[in-house]
C-alpha cells in the first residue's frame, strides 16, 4: 500500500512536439510544456492544503526540475526546496534517442514493427538502453520507499511502470499508455486515477 503520491509528467519539450525519442537526452521545457507545468502546481495548490507534510522530488533532468521549480512556485513554496533521485529519469533509448520513427525506419528498416511485436520488453541497440521492464525494475524500489505524502516530478515511461506495478495493467496495454503532460496522477493505496 502506498500513501498517497501525486505524480506530475514534466511539461511538453520541443522533441515532445517533433515526436523524437527523448529518453535521457537533456531537453528544456518549450512555451507550451512551462504553461502545463504552472497549470500543474496550480492544480496541486488547490488540492494540497499541507504542503508541509509533503516531500518533493523529482527526476534530475532539466525538464522535470523546472517543471518542478513551476509547481512549487505556483503553490508559493521556495521554488528550490525539493531532492531529485535518478531512479525517476526515464527509459535510456540507446542508439534511438534523438531520432523520430520516420527518421529510424531510414536509419533501421524494420525497426518499428519488431519494437511494436513486444514492446514492453525490447530493448533498442546502443549502450545502457533499457526495456519497459527494465524501467519498471529501476523505478519500483524508489516508490516502494515512499513512506509519506509526496508529489514527484517524473517521465511518461515511468508513469507507464506505475500503471503495470500497481494495477498489473497487462504489459502491452501499460507500454501504449498516453501519458498527458497537463493532468495529474493521483497514486493512493493501491489506486491509480487521473485528475
Amino acid at each position: 500500500m502506498y500513501p498517497l503520491v501525486y505524480i506530475a509528467r514534466h511539461g511538453q519539450t520541443a522533441w515532445n512536439a517533433e515526436f523524437r525519442l527523448q529518453g535521457q537526452a537533456d531537453t528544456d521545457l518549450n512555451a507550451l510544456g512551462r504553461e502545463q507545468a504552472s497549470g500543474n502546481g496550480l492544480r496541486l495548490a488547490e488540492l494540497v492544503h499541507n504542503p508541509w507534510e509533503f516531500d518533493f522530488v523529482a527526476s534530475p533532468m532539466k525538464r522535470t526540475r523546472e517543471t518542478m521549480q513551476r509547481i512549487r512556485v505556483a503553490m508559493k513554496l521556495d521554488p528550490g526546496a525539493y531532492r531529485t533521485d535518478p531512479r525517476l529519469v526515464e527509459v535510456n533509448f540507446g542508439d534511438w534517442q534523438g531520432f523520430t520513427f520516420p527518421e529510424l525506419e531510414t536509419r533501421y528498416p524494420g525497426a518499428s514493427r519488431t519494437r511494436a511485436l513486444d514492446k514492453w520488453n525490447f530493448q533498442p541497440p546502443g549502450e545502457g538502453a533499457e526495456s519497459y521492464q527494465m524501467l519498471l525494475e529501476r523505478v519500483r524500489p524508489c516508490f516502494d520507499a515512499i513512506e509519506r505524502q509526496t508529489i514527484c516530478v517524473t517521465h511518461g515511461g515511468v508513469m507507464r511502470t506505475l500503471f503495470r506495478f500497481v494495477l498489473g495493467l497487462a504489459e502491452d496495454e501499460a507500454a501504449n499508455l498516453e501519458i498527458p503532460q497537463d493532468r495529474l496522477l493521483k497514486l493512493d493505496g493501491k489506486s491509480l486515477e487521473w485528475l
